[in-house]
């Protein structure tokens, strides 16, 4: 007993008057869903499959639709007089809405198009090495060497990744193509093939040292040299230094990411230096000289009489190097006034006659802030 077909219309869940732009909607909706490669070994979607290509092939033709919507399956049976067999692609919807005539992003992404051999001679992999370095060596620049193990050319094979005399053949698995190709119901997949990875070639004889790949793993001290200037988290390239390539491919580079270590006496902000510098009570009010730290060693500071704390002076030239050669940044010292904490009782006669000797005029500060606050002590 014959089966009976669906409506077109019902297959791809449209209205009898859709526009074409909805029926291609439907169909690539519905295409996917149920697609063999998202189902595989499942013969009921297999069958929805076709059936959804049948229907499109049919309301996508304007033709075939006028005579579908007047006679309805009766215009495509053998003898009718109507259109017959020879519906389209199922393919086609997609080709038109992803890339046109061939190679679009369905057939990529499902294995179609007919994809070329992979070359054999891979890059290598880049590599990243974390570093750090002082903030002395930021500032003026250094030249480091360092350590690490990689993959690097086999000495054995020079990276062909044959014995000496071996030679390259077709791959018995895919025949040389890079790609073998399986059934999936009614149409074919093409894929990597598993045994060359897409090559084509295989070693006939390969090295003994690094098994074919080209290269092995061995310490490599490489020599960098780090700029002036660098900031912590910078970035730098060493070209050619990462891993060595497969069968004699360009090798990766290596990039060695900096990292500064914590100051234990200078803040950095940019070409800029800050630190604080504790002076006694008598040289802030009285005034005179005192030693502050600098990256190239010491430095004089002068301190005018009545500097109150919290200060900052600037020494300029004193600070980083630009990294752009746009000279140095400066020294930004900020003088913290210490009071002392143990006084004896000849220190503390001495400060109490002080104190009162003291008048209004001495402490402008103090009277500014009370004058500003009054209203807070009424």
């Amino acid at each position: 007993m014959p089966t009976t077909k669906r409506d077109y219309y019902e297959v791809l869940g449209v209205a009898r008057g859709a526009h074409e732009d909805e029926i291609k909607r439907a169909y690539r909706k519905l295409a996917i869903k149920f697609h063999p490669d998202k189902n595989p070994n499942d013969l009921h979607a297999e069958e929805k499959f076709k059936e959804l290509g049948e229907a499109y092939d049919v309301l996508i033709d304007a033709d075939k639709r006028a005579a579908y919507d007047r006679y309805g399956h009766a215009a495509f049976s053998q003898g009718a007089g109507g259109f017959g067999g020879g519906f389209h692609d199922p393919f086609d919807i997609f080709r038109e809405a992803f890339g046109g005539g061939g190679g679009g992003i369905f057939e990529s992404f499902f294995g179609g198009g007919g994809a070329g051999r992979a070359d054999e001679r891979q890059r290598g992999s880049d590599l990243r090495y974390d570093m750090q370095i002082a903030l002395e060596e930021a500032a003026f620049g250094t030249e480091k060497e360092i350590e690490i193990r990689k993959l690097d050319t086999c000495d054995q094979c020079n990276g062909s990744g044959a014995e000496p005399g071996s030679r390259s053949i077709n791959c018995p698995t895919c025949g040389g193509r890079g790609q073998v190709i399986s059934s999936r119901g009614f149409f074919q997949v093409s894929q990597t093939c598993p045994r060359c990875r897409g090559v084509g070639q295989i070693i006939e004889k390969p090295c003994h040292k690094c098994g074919g790949e080209g290269r092995v793993e061995n310490s490599s001290r490489i020599k960098l040299k780090i700029p002036a200037g660098i900031g912590s988290g910078s970035r730098l390239r060493s070209s050619r230094n990462g891993e060595a390539g497969i069968r004699g491919g360009p090798a990766g580079d290596l990039y060695v990411v900096l990292h500064i270590k914590e100051h234990p006496v200078f803040q950095r902000d940019e070409d800029d230096l800050y630190c604080e510098v504790p002076i006694s009570f008598a040289v802030a009010a009285l005034g005179g000289e005192v030693p502050v730290p600098t990256l190239e060693g010491k430095a004089n500071l002068r301190i005018p009489a009545g500097t109150q704390s919290g200060q900052v002076f600037k020494l300029r030239g004193k600070g980083i190097a630009n990294l752009e050669g746009r000279g140095r940044g400066d020294l930004l010292a900020r003088v913290m006034v210490e009071v002392p904490t143990r006084l004896n009782s000849e220190q503390r006669r001495k400060l109490e006659e002080f104190s009162a000797l003291c008048g209004e005029e001495n402490t402008p500060l103090y009277r500014s802030f009370f004058e500003r606050a009054k209203d807070f002590f009424r």
